[in-house]
């Protein structure tokens, strides 16, 4: 399932060690979220999903689910 890849990837990516994530979260309130957790968030999308989300287009995503909703609707 896409949902559970992504928030492994998700997970990896910003090296969370610490605590669990979910849809729901807010993505851009981590702690480890900054420009360059920006920039590798777009790349692992781009890598694992062949998905290219444009800067504009990612401002306008909040949570970890609409990350997801991007990739799916991208992938129609």
């Amino acid at each position: 399932m896409i949902q559970q890849k992504f928030i492994d990837l998700l997970i990896e990516t910003l090296e969370i060690t610490d605590r669990e994530i979910t849809i729901t979260d807010e993505f851009r309130t981590y702690p480890e979220w900054d420009s360059l957790a920006l920039l590798s968030v777009i790349a692992m999308i781009d890598d694992e999903f062949d998905v290219i989300i444009e800067g504009n287009d990612f401002a306008k995503l909040m949570t970890v689910s609409d990350l997801i909703q991007a990739i799916d609707s991208a992938k129609q």
